[in-house]
């Protein structure tokens, strides 16, 4: 059964990343009962990402279809590094992850009818040569907030496409642009017969684990998608800037992880 489950969520994500030449990631999207809705944001970030998220969230807002705003914070050193998901919300944290290769780390949970229920923003502090470059904070916030809004890459060719869902580090591309928000209001076009996205307190330990191999988070008792498989699931597709990672959930839907790596030299 567990096999089976890891052969569906890694055939799902790799059709996933066949979506970026739409602009959109797979079409995944939050269930809501009306076209226009907001989605609810918990602040665990420090005071030196505050700028940017403020920023980033007011940028998405834009959108007529989707409205961002932040009700809730806890910006504790524990807190940001476990980054725990939140049902029916978006949580942003920033963090000192290790030099493990990835600057951002989007993640998205899919019910078991595949729309996204929750969803985590990661910002990776350990790489601080790479924040230093002039606008980069504002492109990895926006892109990684877009991910877990639904979107893809409008390129990964590190070619300037005027848009934080590209990978240049172009000045023009740290925020979404015209583009972006049409491509919001086609994947969020339709209504669907439920929310997916809802007022709730509710927390589970289901992030990303920064531990050894069989070590604390890692140890397979403690693993949420079964004994032989790691909280970030599998690796399904390896691009020149990014990662995804699938792994199914227990209640028949699926984690998805969308990695932005570290470019050579950091």
């Amino acid at each position: 059964m567990l096999k089976n489950a890891i052969k569906a969520s890694c055939f799902f994500t790799l059709f996933a990343a066949s979506g970026y030449a739409n602009h959109n990631w797979n079409n995944y999207h939050w269930a809501r009962t009306t076209t226009a809705f907001n989605l609810q944001v918990v602040d665990s970030m420090t005071a030196s990402w505050e700028g940017e998220l403020v920023e980033a969230l007011s940028r998405w807002s834009y959108s007529n279809v989707i409205s961002l705003a932040i009700t809730s914070a806890n910006d504790s050193h524990h807190t940001r590094k476990r980054c725990r998901m939140v049902k029916g919300q978006i949580r942003v944290c920033n963090a000192e992850y290790g030099f493990n290769g990835w600057l951002g780390l989007a993640t998205i949970g899919l019910d078991a009818s595949g729309h996204i229920d929750r969803g985590t923003a990661k910002m990776n502090d350990s790489y601080t040569s790479y924040w230093a470059i002039l606008g980069e904070k504002n492109h990895v916030i926006c892109q990684e907030i877009g991910h877990v809004l639904g979107l893809g890459h409008t390129s990964e060719d590190g070619t300037s496409q005027k848009t934080c869902m590209d990978y240049s580090t172009d000045l023009d591309s740290q925020w979404p642009n015209g583009h972006d928000y049409s491509e919001l209001e086609s994947i969020y076009q339709h209504v669907d017969s439920y929310d997916s996205y809802a007022n709730s307190s509710t927390t589970e330990s289901i992030e990303g684990c920064n531990a050894p191999p069989d070590k604390g988070c890692n140890k397979k008792a403690n693993n949420n998608v079964g004994a032989d498989i790691p909280p970030m699931g599998v690796r399904v597709h390896k691009g020149r800037s990014h990662e995804l990672w699938a792994a199914p959930r227990r209640d028949g839907g699926l984690w998805i992880h969308h990695i932005r790596l570290v470019p050579e030299g950091y």
